[in-house]
């Protein structure tokens, strides 16, 4: 096994950052390492049907990380090309394929019809994928085929029961393909189990996860959390398989109910690497699936085949975006991103081959069909970027507009103990919108009753400054406790987000060296202006003026300002350092005292002494 791992790894280290050097995409690069190490081409594994079951669960995990981006209302909004674009454009594609293979090829009718609902059947992985990776998921393009995408997974449900129905073998001959533990109950019974688990799923999202979280994010062990996160993927995968649904279904129900989480955020990021490693070896396997003895000995049918299913579902797309009236630049996007087949066919060229409803030789050709279409779809992408590239070269104007700057006045505070909390009181009675990134869920509990808008996380990581907003906000203050991790956020900060104003909170004289050194906007000793203060009321207790008193705490706050930046540039030379110190001290003690008699002698003269001594004089 650790081989086989050691293989994989190196062919997609090797693979993948040329792929992306050369503008194919990683999705390309993973597909040119698994041919590169499969069994038709070098032949470093053998079959890895096995491991591609393994690494299907990478789309279940995308599935989720997907449900998390979207928040209930949103999904309600795509009801209608949920249902009436995924489902018009399975029905027609499966319709189509049906139509040719019946006729045309002269197969069985229960042959075609089960090919045509493979086929109809696109790959979410490499399309979301893709379409990610390009920044083309949130256009209007990119959510029609995510909302494609989304019915073709529902329809997995029912495909899978209608499957037995069209077998030649008899039922008592072939294995269960049905898993599940309700199988054998009557139909009425399966639904509601079904409809019962599911709401299950959506209730404990709502009511039972956020208490859960809290308990799990005051450990304050980062590792137990991304366990936990883990652990509800898992579970509510198996729950949902065991009953014979699709576990990529559960999951992104799950992430849905869970996106107005205010642990939405460390979901995605604890989640996303195990997500990109699985779905990287997914598609690692799937070029390895690739039978190029096959694909050599029947290259013109193969291709000529591939060119048919992408001509026929294009065909389809294209006619449906017209019909939903999906804007003409994006329909190009829609109807290229869909256009090949899917990783499900794989399960359920499985099926059909238990209950013999294609042939051996039907199936390798199937299965190699599909592979080749899978690895032409990031190909499909990249020609549809050329074209708009060159689309817009042709029509840019002679000189670019200048980038509208955002006027937004928005402000980030990491950590809001009592530091954080005063700062950002201030600043949002002065009209900034104040965005809260936090570690403590019971702190986190009590801004959201008030209407702030609180993420849970820790701000040292780049996915939660992306999502609070770090990229078109005016600051950053970092009012958090740790100095080791406040130079750490700064440090992400200056690099990914170069606009931002930085502020932070020191917390002691070694700490603010630091920050000096690390060019901070601004910044202040959490204990010096407090202790100043409480001086300069105790030096009037001792019966000094109140005047007296604070011009002392002043020149005293201006004197220690100056100290901290001279001192900033020994520190880290210890003899300088000390000599320095001893110096202000001295220093310090000087201007105070011959403040004093400046003062005192002002004081004399005022009262008419200095007259006096001038004439004893």
């Amino acid at each position: 096994m650790l081989e086989i791992a050691l293989i994989y790894l190196a062919a997609a280290i090797v693979a993948v950052p040329i792929a992306k050097r050369l503008g194919l995409g990683s999705v390309l690069g993973y597909l040119i390492a698994g041919i590169l190490i499969g069994p038709y081409a070098l032949g470093v594994v053998g079959d890895q049907t096995d491991v591609m079951h393994f690494a299907e669960f990478g789309v279940v995990m995308m599935l989720f990380l997907v449900g998390l981006e979207l928040q209930p209302s949103r999904l309600w909004t795509l009801r209608h090309s949920i249902l009436g674009l995924g489902g018009l454009q399975v029905v027609l594609s499966a319709a189509a394929i049906f139509a040719f293979c019946y006729w045309f090829f002269a197969m069985h009718w229960q042959t075609a019809l089960a090919i045509g609902l493979m086929l109809a059947l696109s790959s979410t992985a490499i399309v979301l994928q893709s379409l990610e990776e390009k920044g083309w998921l949130k256009q209007e393009a990119g959510q029609d085929a995510f909302s494609v995408l989304l019915f073709q997974d529902i329809a997995i449900i029912p495909i899978l029961a209608l499957l037995p129905l069209l077998a030649f073998a008899p039922q008592g001959n072939s294995k269960d393909i049905n898993d599940s533990i309700i199988a054998g109950w009557p139909i009425w019974q399966q639904v509601g189990v079904s409809v019962a688990v599911i709401a299950a799923i959506i209730a404990g999202g709502k009511y039972v996860s956020a208490p859960l979280f809290r308990y799990i994010a005051q450990t304050h062990m980062r590792e137990i959390f991304t366990i936990f996160a883990l652990f509800l993927v898992v579970a509510i995968s198996l729950v949902m398989q065991s009953i014979g649904l699709s576990p990529a279904l559960g999951t992104f129900l799950a992430g849905v109910v869970l996106a107005e989480s205010e642990f939405r955020h460390e979901l995605e990021a604890d989640i996303e690497p195990f997500k990109g490693l699985l779905l990287g070896l997914f598609f690692i396997t799937v070029g390895a699936s690739i039978n190029f003895e096959l694909l050599f000995n029947q290259f013109s049918t193969v291709i000529a085949l591939v060119v048919l299913l992408i001509v026929i579902k294009a065909c389809i797309l294209f006619a449906l975006a017209m019909a939903f009236n999906i804007s003409r630049k994006q329909q190009l996007l829609f109807t290229l991103a869909l256009a090949q087949g899917g990783e499900f066919a794989f399960v359920l060229l499985s099926v059909t081959t238990t209950l013999s409803i294609l042939t051996p030789e039907q199936t390798n050709l199937v299965t190699l069909v599909v592979a080749v279409s899978m690895l032409i779809a990031p190909l499909l992408l990249m020609l549809y970027e050329q074209i708009q590239k060159r689309n817009y070269n042709s029509t840019a104007p002679e000189f670019d507009k200048p980038e509208q700057i955002s006027t937004a006045k928005h402000v980030i505070i990491a950590g809001y103990g009592r530091f954080g909390q005063i700062m950002g009181r201030l600043l949002h009675a002065q009209g900034y919108e104040i965005t809260v990134l936090d570690h403590s869920p019971s702190q986190i509990e009590l801004l959201r009753r008030f209407g702030n808008t609180v993420f849970y996380g820790d701000a040292a990581r780049q996915e939660l400054l992306e999502a609070a907003g770090a990229h078109t906000a005016q600051m950053l203050v970092v009012a958090i406790d740790d100095p080791d991790k406040t130079i750490e956020i700064i440090k992400l900060a200056h690099k990914n987000y170069p606009q931002l104003k930085i502020v932070a909170r020191a917390i002691d004289r070694r700490h603010a060296y630091q920050l000096l050194n690390l060019k901070v906007d601004a910044f202040n000793r959490e204990t010096v202006d407090s202790a100043i203060n409480l001086a300069i009321e105790s030096l009037q207790l001792l019966g000094n003026s109140k005047e007296d008193a604070e011009r002392a705490g002043k020149l005293f706050r201006d004197h220690d300002r100056a100290a901290v930046l001279q001192l900033a540039e020994l520190w880290g030379d210890d003899a300088s350092y000390g000599v320095a110190v001893r110096q202000r001290m001295k220093d310090l003690k000087h201007v105070l005292n011959q403040d004093k008699l400046a003062r005192s002698k002002l004081n004399s003269c005022d009262h008419g002494e200095c007259e006096d001594n001038n004439k004893n004089a």
